[in-house]
């Protein structure tokens, strides 16, 4: 791209430049996956970068000088130089890509004297064409220009340029081009549209899966720590890798050794003649410096880390000695930044491995004894001893796996990135996790929304993943560590289980039959005793066993043989009446499971998902009939309670997923955060908000707020109340909602100015203190009491609940809980699957208080995902009625986020 057009600002020194040094912008600087998988290091110019810069133009060709300053230029000139590397971040601003210790790309825009626009200039490394990195520059300054107040950009280029030419095209901004004087110029607006939003995250994703690609599809394996001895990790890893076949080279790296079964080892990576896709290190802790400095050299692709030295902190146990060079890391964020700097991803540390049963890869990349059939469903793990159990057990359940993957500590590769993998490999159809924690949960939760609907995703359950939040609630408050975890998955519609053996049993369904449509059963039995148990299961489950004929219980004759059997299912299919059914045969004298199952498998539908038991069956193999395979489980039991988890999730598939509510306006929160700020000034650990500060932020936002008023004597309260308009309630303002019908703590329903006063004196001589000073309120509408709460989760951001309220919320420890944000369908099912859903069904049967409470909870919602100061929002009591939902008592705890305040760009 060329030098400044003719509107650019005048060539020499760098313009609008303040006295002085400006300050340079650390949270600029990021590492960034690109298009094919490789990691680089994005950062604001600094004036240091002279000479590194001088490097990188010596390195490109003359036409690729003449397509940038459209001049033939072999080097430049120290006064260029300085203007592109003095930059005051704002009006002129620019950006490296750092791969290793070289710059590979450079951008830069220049604020034009009048307008709110700029010109933008690119520079892209010959030898790095094609990653994506004038993409990824161009996104950077978007945003930085956006943060600068401009609103547009414009770029001269040549005609011939049509690299350039195809990144702006391919944007995603609204653009038009302007050709005169034998060059192209591209003007496009800035603001974020939904086309560039998507396509930014489109790109992220894809690099995100590429860079995994990386790891779990090499085409060449270093194990660094081969040995001899059988046993030692290194040696059972290049061990697994030739006995699974793998289909690319192996090297063993071991400097003490000269053969590891049979093939020549290396000293280091570095002398290995050949390319190398993925190292593999087998080595303790505090030799991976070393080994990822060797890597580094050879520009290795990826990184398994199996050492397991590293403690909570990521501190190496024992630490290896700082000192100047590559080869020093004292800390997992040592080993990420290290080798994400040399376009290097990072597995582990403490990861057991990779297994990828595709064809051409056949990768078996661990130490663990396993046997693995090729299949179709994705494992994730972040415990080695479970991964172990969990292949073993595919394994016997007939389970083929496409690939599996151990996160281990996930300093750097994580669960999401392997999902985005998945969701693109063309291989997996189903994807089983068990996590111990969520790195970032709301991309966990954007990433599963959108592809559980394509491949289902299972979890075990662990009730463990979430820590104990214990700055979060009230009294009336409470945030179930197990309620918070399966509320992520359910949002998603991530099918939550307990056991492996569940996991791999609704895969094995998943797998062969299509999701339950409904909950409408069919158990088709020759056993009494184990038609009951299936029953029984169904009810408990929530599943429904019709009564109609063929749509319900169908028992057949002890003896029934294979025609019966196809009788029976037939039946069922044709009756169209339900969604699902359960097949239960139990052999007579004779044992004719074969012939059962061939008949069945004649008569099944796609329309209707098929579980069968076949007693004493001594096997989970499915049955087979021509392409048909129903799955097999060995009681009754067990195949309803899978069915009732995939009913649920059929209803997940079904229900539409909602639109999320817009944010409150700018002028709103403009005044809410102006609050926020001036608290946390004063108070850098934050506070509960003062009842005038309350007021002030509802008002701002529009939350309905009953009006009250602090008052310090019965006069006062008489006063107010009159102001206020009667009938009023009068409150103990110091005392907690739940505690004051308990120890008369509150007056309801005052009518005139003497009931008040007379109330004043008896709440007085009730509780005390506790009415210093006490709370006059006008009443609203009489209706049910609701508990509304959100709260700044500090594992999984922002979280909301509903349930009763008043006295009633301090007993109620089962409530509902939501992740934000969400949509107006996850705030409805949160309020319906609330004890004050059903409290507001009874009460108001034709639904418009619900639709009141349904608004409350998304406008809170949307207020604490806009400003995560807001620690903890607490309404108690609601008072929700076919005309309104007031709020009587709002408390507000403000706290620093957690949130760095990074720009919104591409980013790991």
């Amino acid at each position: 791209m060329g030098q400044p057009g003719p509107l650019a600002p005048p060539a020499g020194e760098p313009s609008g430049e303040p006295a002085g040094e400006p300050a340079y912008p650390h949270r600029w600087e990021a590492d960034v996956v690109l298009a094919d998988g490789g990691t680089v290091h994005v950062r604001p110019v600094r004036p240091t970068d002279a000479d590194a810069i001088a490097s990188f133009h010596g390195r490109q060709g003359p036409d690729s000088v003449y397509a940038r300053y459209f001049t033939a230029m072999p080097e430049l000139t120290p006064r260029m130089l300085a203007n592109l590397t003095q930059v005051d971040y704002v009006d002129r601003m620019a950006f490296v890509v750092e791969l290793g210790d070289e710059v590979v790309a450079m951008a830069s825009y220049d604020r034009w004297p009048e307008g709110a626009t700029a010109e933008v200039s690119f520079m892209v490394d010959e030898a790095h064409r094609g990653r994506g990195l004038a993409t990824l520059l161009l996104e950077y300054l978007v945003v930085a220009a956006r943060e600068a107040g401009l609103s547009s950009l414009t770029a001269i280029t040549l005609p011939s340029n049509r690299g350039m030419l195809t990144v702006f095209r391919r944007a995603g901004f609204e653009s038009g081009r302007h050709f005169a004087d034998g060059l192209v110029e591209v003007r496009f607006a800035i603001e974020p549209t939904d086309a560039a939003v998507e396509l930014i995250e489109g790109r992220s994703a894809a690099a995100a899966a590429r860079s995994v690609a990386r790891l779990v599809a090499p085409g060449s394996v270093a194990v660094v720590g081969a040995g001899r001895d059988p046993g030692g990790l290194g040696h059972e890893v290049f061990v697994n890798l030739l006995r699974g076949g793998f289909g690319g080279a192996v090297y063993p790296v071991n400097p003490n050794v000269g053969h590891v079964a049979g093939v020549r080892t290396w000293p280091r990576v570095a002398d290995i003649p050949d390319d190398v896709d993925l190292a593999i290190l087998a080595v303790p802790a505090p030799a991976v410096p070393d080994v990822v400095a060797d890597c580094a050299r050879k520009r290795v692709r990826g990184l398994v880390v199996m050492a397991a030295g590293f403690d909570r902190h990521g501190e190496l146990t024992p630490p290896t000695p700082h000192a100047d060079g590559p080869g020093v890391l004292a800390s997992t964020a040592d080993l990420v930044r290290q080798a994400r700097r040399w376009g290097m991803r990072v597995l582990g540390p403490e990861s057991l491995g990779v297994v990828n049963t595709a064809a051409g890869v056949s990768m078996v990349g661990t130490f663990a004894p396993v046997e693995v059939r090729p299949g179709a469903v994705g494992l994730l793990t972040q415990s080695g001893t479970l991964g172990v159990a969990a292949l073993d057990l595919a394994h016997r359940r007939g389970v083929g796996i496409s690939s599996f993957v151990d996160v281990g500590a996930k300093a750097d590769v994580s669960g999401n990135d392997i999902l985005e993998f998945w969701e693109r490999d063309g291989r997996t159809r189903v994807a089983l996790l068990y996590l111990e924690s969520f790195g970032n949960p709301r991309k966990f939760i954007r990433i599963a929304r959108r592809m559980a609907r394509s491949i289902p995703l299972v979890a075990v359950k662990s009730d463990s993943v979430i820590t104990p939040d214990p700055l979060g609630g009230t009294p009336d408050t409470n945030w179930p560590e197990s309620a918070t975890y399966g509320a992520l998955l359910a949002q998603c519609g991530v099918v939550r289980v307990d056991t492996l053996r569940e996991l791999f049993d609704v895969a094995r369904v998943l797998l062969h039959q299509p999701v339950p449509r409904g909950r409408r059963v069919a158990v088709i039995s020759n056993s009494r005793g184990a038609t009951a148990l299936a029953v029984d299961a169904c009810r408990s489950a929530g599943l429904a066993v019709g009564n109609g004929p063929g749509s319900g219980l169908v028992e057949l004759a002890f003896d029934a043989g294979p025609q019966a059997y196809a009788d029976a299912v037939s039946g069922v299919v044709d009756s169209g009446g339900v969604d699902a059914m359960v097949i239960i045969y139990a052999p007579a004298t004779r044992d004719r499971r074969h012939e059962v199952a061939r008949a069945i498998g004649t008569v099944t539908s796609a329309r209707v998902t098929t579980l069968a038991t076949f007693l004493r069956a001594g096997t989970d193999e499915p049955l087979h009939s021509g392409s048909v395979r129903i799955p097999l489980f060995e009681f009754p039991g067990e195949a309803v309670r899978v069915l009732g988890l995939l009913a649920d999730h059929g209803q997940w598939l079904a229900r539409d997923a909602g639109t999320f509510p817009a944010p409150p306006d700018d002028a709103a929160l403009e005044a809410v955060r102006g609050l926020v700020d001036g608290v946390l000034a004063g108070n850098p650990a934050g506070r509960w908000l003062a009842w005038e500060e309350v007021t002030a932020l509802a008002a701002a936002v529009g939350l309905p707020l009953a009006p009250g008023e602090l008052v310090d004597s019965a006069e006062h309260a008489a006063e107010a109340a009159s102001r206020l308009g009667l009938p009023v309630a009068l409150k103990a303002a110091a005392m907690a909602p739940h505690y004051r019908a308990e120890q008369g703590g509150v007056a309801l329903g005052l009518r005139t100015a003497a009931e008040v006063v007379e109330a004043h004196g008896r709440l007085v001589a009730a509780v005390g203190d506790a009415m210093r000073p006490a709370m006059v309120q006008r009443m609203a509408t009489a209706g049910v009491d609701v508990l509304v709460a959100a709260h700044q989760h500090q594992r999984v951001g922002a979280v909301v609940q509903v349930g009763l309220g008043g006295i009633a919320a301090a007993g109620e420890r089962d409530r509902p809980v939501a992740l934000l944000p969400l949509t107006d369908r996850d705030a409805a099912q949160l309020v319906g699957a609330s004890g004050a859903g059903s409290a507001l069904a009874a009460a108001d049967p034709g639904g418009a208080a619900h639709d009141h409470l349904v608004a409350l909870v998304l406008g809170v919602s949307a207020l604490v995902d806009a400003v995560p100061e807001l620690a903890d929002v607490v309404a108690n009591p609601v008072v929700v009625s076919p005309a309104s939902a007031v709020l009587t008592d709002l408390r507000i705890r403000v706290a620093p986020a957690a949130s760095d305040h990074l720009p919104e760009v591409r980013r790991l």
